[in-house]
């Protein structure tokens, strides 16, 4: 901005597109260099930045968790283990309050859940145009750093929660008792029709409702830091500061709420009602 080569509207729209590789109809399989390209390359475009920082961060927390498995110690812990302990303690609370069924997989799910969302969530809070710019040296015309701004990584780990909700539905209940559950609820078999509607509805908002509140929640904390961007040098400090504080309560609630309620929609599945 400071060199004048970009307008205000052409710096957001900058930010605010991906790097996309798919099949062009004219092009062939290529990036895109735009917004429209990308659109033009329909479904199949794939979010290059996204499935990179996704991907990445899901593998350090991975590293980072071995990594206090294996050196664990029973006597005077470190700083690490102190807060990885207290991670997994925290998480397993929660599982205990509201999951009340046996299922070895919850608790690792919610753990995941929490930990894989907050870290990519913890990218809002690099300062908007460092890594974009680094990678513009690179030849790297457009990154997205942080993947739960994409509607598509939310959707997509929203859909997996929503195919193990339906898994466990049949798997408790059998499948003639999960759809009787959609056919004879509420309001018993005289209203089947009404009953379907209101719970296929049910069902749908589920994966949906996950997937739009995070999205739209750390959307509208990224579009906040790109608009103080905009503003002069020292206004970005005075208000980037005290936004970056209050958002590290947003991106750890935004990854806590994911995780309860798919903790919840998995202890739903579980019983029947």
């Amino acid at each position: 901005m400071a060199s004048g080569e970009l307008t205000s509207s052409a710096y957001i729209s900058h930010h605010l597109t991906n790097l996309t590789f798919g099949n062009h109809p004219v092009n062939g399989w290529s990036f895109a260099h735009g917004g429209q390209e990308a659109a033009e390359m329909g479904f199949w475009a794939i979010h290059v930045d996204t499935m990179l920082w996704s991907v990445g961060l899901g593998l350090f927390f991975i590293w980072l968790f071995r990594k206090v498995a294996v050196t664990a110690t029973s006597g005077v812990p470190g700083n690490l283990q102190n807060f990885v302990e207290t991670i997994i303690e925290f998480v397993d609370d929660n599982v205990s309050s509201i999951f009340h069924h046996k299922n070895s997989l919850i608790a690792p799910l919610s753990l995941t859940i929490f930990v894989w969302v907050f870290l990519m969530n913890t990218m809002d809070l690099v300062p908007v145009d460092w890594l974009p710019y680094a990678f513009q040296q690179m030849g790297v015309e457009y990154m997205k750093v942080v993947p739960t701004t994409d509607i598509n990584a939310t959707l997509g780990m929203a859909f997996a929660i929503f195919g193990l909700i339906v898994y466990y539905s049949i798997k408790m209940k059998g499948l003639g008792g999960f759809l009787g559950e959609l056919a004879f609820q509420p309001l018993g078999k005289w209203l089947l029709p009404f009953n379907l509607f209101l719970e296929i509805v049910g069902l749908l908002a589920k994966p949906v409702s996950l997937a739009l509140r995070l999205f739209g929640n750390m959307y509208a904390g990224e579009m906040i830091f790109i608009l103080i961007a905009l503003l002069p040098f020292w206004a970005q400090w005075l208000l980037s500061v005290p936004w970056a504080i209050f958002h590290i309560l947003v991106i750890t609630l935004q990854a806590f709420i994911f995780m309860v309620l798919t903790i919840v929609y998995l202890a739903m599945a579980h019983e029947e009602h």
